[in-house]
């Protein structure tokens, strides 16, 4: 849906000072990884090609690297690691490493003296040129020093006094140093902002919610629950250069069960938005899931896709969003073209006319408890999804699962959660669909229903994931035939990376606290 007025903190724009060649190599993956999705497409789809279908069995370990310094959030990696120039760059709660991408040796590493926040993982960094950045829990944007790990600047991101904290990886698009924020225990507005890569400085904040008075705003009940009003930007977002549009979804509204107090379709929280990067005006949005009262959000990577429909070409914006359904918009004007389940799912009544699915009230959560499907940990979740354009498929860590939702804050007027659910039976799938038609081309059923793993897929028709217990799994990306596997210490616990060195292709996953280096030699 195009925008008519936006919410926008205006501030001074930062010079442009930012060479070209500094983020080309963002434009489209080739031998490296050097933003948290690979490049800016979200697809998390690699050109290279020596480790195939016919090669893959011949993997070998080549290094790994433990993480050994204790944070409040534990050791567990959820970041994806970057490499640029033979190394890699990764985070975990306060705390950056730098490592050589061919030996895992340690070259230097970056700790930050946090004043608290919510360290529940940090999911990385962003590199431009000689700087590296990353959030910290306790709502700093740090600039370190590529080369010697020393501290360049730091730049307040939000008050961690409420509950505000920082998890998310920045992007780089141009001068602009891309963050979102992370929270869900108070009734605050969420936001996305710019900063300066140079100084730190804050170019422009966006509230996801609309100004009084806007026609958007009409989709809450008073002015005072939208102001207040969650949506929370926890996933780093994908960028088209050619239409100089950053997309990226929003979070669940508060109060996150309890959604008496704030009728309507609360925009824009649960909602896929496209902004301008320069100026951080809201240029269109779509909204996957009104009134969320089930604390799914529509948080999930939107991935840039150039396909065909309805034979002809078009630029368009994916996502299997935590609800269970998949959305398939025009990324120039955010016009709906495709609205259908890719997973168990019993919440809606329907589709409106602009695509978004349309809630039954009988699912919302009750004081004597109501069955849904799919359960609060969703259908999908932040683990991150691939498309490959050699097969035409997009992948996603699905879960079927039922649980029952219950309202413990019967309040005229609840904060933070307000209620809950309690999980029931769930099936974990690998699953693979058509990008075109959402109908499902392929699925691979987990033995157990653990836990989930971002996903990679390369030119070499292959597919690489972690299974629900300690493996880290190659799959046939056209067909779901499982090639090679390798047990780690624990479950994958980010996307896993490849990136080639002197004629080598690697393969690198975390699983809890070590990182797993692979080569084909």
């Amino acid at each position: 849906m195009k925008l008519l007025t936006a919410s926008l903190l205006a501030l001074s724009l930062a010079p442009a000072c930012v060479r070209a060649q500094d983020t080309a190599a963002l434009n489209k993956l080739t031998d490296s990884w050097p933003t948290y999705n690979g490049d800016y497409s979200g697809r998390r789809y690699s050109p290279l090609t020596k480790i195939n279908t016919a090669t893959v069995k011949q993997l070998q370990p080549a290094w790994n690297f433990r993480v050994e310094t204790t944070t409040g959030g534990g050791k567990r990696i959820s970041a994806t690691p970057l490499e640029v120039d033979g190394v890699l760059y990764f985070t975990v709660p306060s705390h950056v490493w730098a490592v050589d991408a061919r030996t895992g040796r340690k070259l230097w590493q970056f700790d930050w003296a946090s004043k608290g926040g919510e360290t529940i993982g940090n999911r990385g960094a962003a590199v431009l040129g000689n700087t590296v950045y990353f959030e910290t829990e306790d709502c700093n944007l740090v600039a370190i020093d590529r080369t010697t790990g020393k501290e360049k600047w730091h730049a307040s991101i939000g008050n961690p006094d409420q509950f505000y904290f920082g998890s998310v990886a920045p992007v780089i698009v141009k001068n602009h140093v891309m963050v979102g924020i992370s929270g869900d225990d108070f009734d605050n507005p969420g936001y996305i902002e710019a900063h300066d890569p140079e100084t730190g400085a804050l170019q422009w904040r966006w509230y996801d919610h609309p100004n009084p008075g806007d026609p958007e705003a009409k989709t809450w009940p008073n002015d005072e629950a939208m102001m207040h009003g969650g949506g929370m930007t926890w996933v780093a977002g994908t960028y088209d250069p050619e239409l100089n549009l950053y997309y990226f979804g929003t979070g669940n509204a508060q109060p996150v069960i309890n959604g008496l107090a704030r009728l309507g379709d609360n925009l824009y929280t649960s909602t896929i938005c496209a902004l301008n990067p320069d100026t951080g005006k809201l240029v269109w949005y779509f909204q996957p899931n009104p009134h969320d009262t089930h604390d799914w959000d529509a948080v999930q990577t939107p991935v840039l896709i150039d396909g065909i429909i309805d034979g002809k070409h078009r630029k368009l914006v994916a996502q299997a969003s935590r609800n269970g359904w998949y959305f398939l918009l025009d990324r120039a004007t955010g016009k709906n073209l495709l609205s259908t389940p890719f997973a168990m799912q019993n919440w809606t009544l329907g589709v409106s006319k602009n695509g978004s699915p349309i809630p039954n009230p009988e699912k919302m959560a009750h004081t004597n408890g109501a069955l849904v499907s799919p359960n609060q940990a969703g259908a999908a979740n932040w683990y991150p999804p691939s498309y490959s354009p050699q097969t035409g498929l997009f992948y996603v860590p699905a879960y079927d699962a039922y649980s029952v939702y219950y309202i413990y804050d019967n309040n005229k007027k609840p904060e933070g959660w307000a209620g809950n659910d309690r999980g029931g039976w769930s099936e974990a799938s690998l699953r693979a669909f058509d990008y075109r038609t959402g109908k499902v081309r392929w699925n691979h059923k987990w033995p157990s229903s653990g836990g989930r793993s971002g996903i990679l897929t390369t030119a070499g028709n292959l597919l690489f994931t972690g299974d629900t217990t300690t493996n880290l799994v190659a799959f046939n990306a056209a067909n779901g035939t499982i090639l090679w596997h390798a047990g780690l210490g624990s479950i994958v616990s980010n996307g896993p990376i490849t990136y080639e060195l002197d004629g080598l292709q690697y393969l690198v996953a975390a699983a809890g606290d070590t990182l797993y280096a692979f080569v084909l030699r």
